[in-house]
């Protein structure tokens, strides 16, 4: 009897491990299985990241690179706005400056200190040019020295009469005279060159006038003689007269004529 219930219980015992040894394996293929799961999710999660953070910096180079920055845009400076040039409206009227041309309170100026006049000879319209630019600097009244008879507007016949008008010291009338001579203080004097001379109708205005007290000033156009012999008879045809140094100009220097007249008034300090 003893030995049949030992046998029953050993195979009960028997029984019993195997019981306990069939639901240890599943536990731990469970949880094997449950980490393997883990890590390839966690590993799959780091690649979506990856992909993820590669995906969103393609783009952002791609516009750096497909999109011109705004230094490539042609620069504001390309079209300059009005406002960089001011009008002369923008100066207000009640500012006590001069008006843009100047010319009105600058003659009066040099009116009160005994006025100036520019008085010009001119057959082609050099001299002529020059005189503007000289009114336009002083604020001077301009004088246009013209025979009563025009000179003829053909050159080579032109040089045949100024050549016989030389030869025979003649004094050509004139066209007009200056009115209120006694005002004027400064007198500026212009004419071309002729045959190395001043025209003779230049002659004629300077012997037509009291130069005493007066201040007379030369300017000249000339191909290339410059003043030629006229200064010497500026002297005798002007008595009384302070001759101060003149300005001749050729062709190749009247394209600067603005800023060669602008030096030489300040050279001389007539103001």
């Amino acid at each position: 009897m003893k030995k049949l219930f030992s046998v029953l219980l050993s195979i009960t015992l028997i029984f019993s491990l195997s019981a306990c040894g069939g639901t240890s394996s599943p536990n731990v293929e469970g949880t094997t299985e449950s980490s393997v799961r883990s890590s390839e999710a966690d590993s799959q999660s780091s690649s979506d990241a990856s992909v993820s953070s590669k995906a969103s910096s393609g783009p952002e180079e791609s516009s750096v690179t497909a999109e011109p920055s705004v230094s490539e845009e042609p620069s504001v400076s390309e079209e300059p706005s009005v406002s960089e040039e001011p009008s002369v409206s923008e100066e207000s009227s009640d500012s006590g400056e001069p008006s843009a041309s100047g010319e009105p309170e600058e003659s009066a100026e040099a009116l009160e200190d005994g006025g100036t006049l520019i008085a010009y000879f001119s057959w082609s319209g050099n001299t002529e040019q020059v005189a503007q630019i000289i009114q336009e600097e002083t604020g001077g009244d301009l004088f246009e020295i013209a025979p009563a008879v025009p000179y003829t507007d053909d050159y080579d016949e032109l040089l045949d009469i100024a050549r016989q008008e030389q030869s025979d010291d003649a004094r050509p009338e004139l066209a007009d005279q200056v009115e209120s001579w006694d005002s004027y203080d400064v007198i500026f004097v212009g004419y071309p060159n002729w045959w190395s001379d001043a025209p003779m109708a230049v002659y004629t205005f300077l012997e037509s006038y009291d130069w005493n007290g007066k201040t007379l000033v030369p300017f000249n156009t000339s191909a290339s003689g410059g003043f030629g012999r006229s200064l010497s008879g500026l002297e005798e045809s002007a008595p009384g007269a302070t001759i101060l140094d003149g300005l001749s100009f050729t062709g190749s220097t009247l394209g600067n004529a603005r800023s060669e007249v602008s030096a030489w008034l300040d050279s001389m300090e007539l103001n």
